[in-house]
């Protein structure tokens, strides 16, 4: 269903590109300005299975990106400068921000050098249990689960389930099955529980596995204090918000900044919803960032921005730049407003 679901978008995207209708759709679709959203920068790999693959983009493509919106005169800028320009009404020239989520090393050693060539600004919001190396990074755990085994053992409810894992294509299946399980279970301790037994069934150590993969407190300050660098927060454990009950939710917000703050000595002002879609930020949690101090939030629903936007802070859309649509061709679509207002129904504003 997944892939079909890629299949179907990329032959949009397709579809908009070759009939140029971006082109006549941008006046209208464009906005005022957009927020690109990134996990991780790191060279194409050639495994097989990689069931995680639309959560990175290699260094090449973020380059093309970035050539693509300098050759459009797009201003590159700081969350601090979009924020600025919403509530000022300043949209003589259109902007573009750079936002990246979890707190990933690849994002030091791969993606701010291609930043830095063109001098552009980046915004990392850290899981702080992620900069601690404690945090539960479950969706790669799984994968590591299932890349060095050959057939998974599992308990869905009251059904004992084998899952083949022999092929990539068994892999992705059984990957994309026990994802949609773990994602809807109905608490953070249930998912806890669930990934833990598999990890420890499997030989998976996933405090090693965060480690590997996120900046540490001691690499996040380094990293911070460069000057196109701005380290905003992305809740204490990633968990999903909405699912938390309002006390709980609120101090996932407030200890994640105020950690982030302590351990880097700088302000934290900006915000990035843990999967941030519709089941994990709503009106309660735009109305929590707001009321924890937040200038902006950013959650992962599609759009460009729109002077509308001003109004809802707490409740910013992006531009993904996903990882199984890496086709420069795509950039002139992605930055025409044309494929995210297709998504919305062609609404301006989805923060609802």
């Amino acid at each position: 269903m997944k892939q079909l679901r890629n299949n179907v978008i990329r032959a949009g995207l397709g579809a908009l590109y070759f009939s140029g209708a971006h082109h006549l759709l941008r006046p209208l679709l464009s906005g005022v300005g957009a927020i690109f959203m990134l996990h991780h920068v790191r060279p194409a790999s050639e495994a097989a299975f990689q069931p995680n693959r639309h959560l990175e983009v290699t260094p090449e493509f973020l380059r093309a990106t970035l050539c693509h919106l300098r050759s459009r005169d797009i201003d590159i800028v700081t969350m601090d400068e979009l924020h600025e320009r919403l509530v000022q009404g300043r949209f003589d020239r259109r902007f573009a921000a750079f936002t990246f989520d979890d707190g990933y090393r690849d994002n030091l050693d791969h993606g701010l050098p291609v930043l830095r060539e063109f001098n552009a600004p980046l915004t990392v919001y850290v899981a702080s249990d992620f900069a601690e190396g404690t945090g539960r990074l479950w969706w790669e755990a799984l994968e590591a689960v299932i890349a060095k085994a050959e057939q998974i053992d599992v308990k869905i409810g009251h059904s004992a389930l084998r899952l083949d894992a022999t092929t990539p294509a068994a892999k992705q299946a059984a990957y994309d099955r026990l994802h949609d399980w773990l994602r809807a279970l109905p608490g953070e301790h249930d998912l806890k529980r669930e990934i833990e037994a598999l990890c420890t069934a499997y030989g998976v150590d996933m405090a090693a596995l965060c480690r590997s993969l996120c900046l540490s407190w001691t690499e996040l300050k380094t990293f911070a204090a460069d000057p196109l660098v701005t380290i905003g927060a992305h809740s204490v454990s990633h968990c999903n918000l909405a699912k938390q009950a309002e006390d709980i939710a609120a101090q996932e917000l407030a200890t994640s900044r105020a950690r982030i703050e302590e351990a880097l000595e700088r302000p934290v002002l900006h915000l990035a919803y843990p999967y941030g879609d519709r089941e994990a930020a709503g009106t309660r949690e735009f109305g929590l960032a707001a009321t924890a101090g937040f200038k902006t939030a950013v959650t992962t629903r599609p759009g460009m921005l729109f002077a509308e936007n001003a109004g809802q802070m707490t409740a910013l859309p992006r531009v993904s730049l996903n990882g199984n649509y890496q086709d420069a061709r795509i950039l002139p679509v992605l930055t025409s407003g044309a494929a995210t207002a297709m998504w919305n129904g062609f609404r301006r504003i989805a923060a609802a």
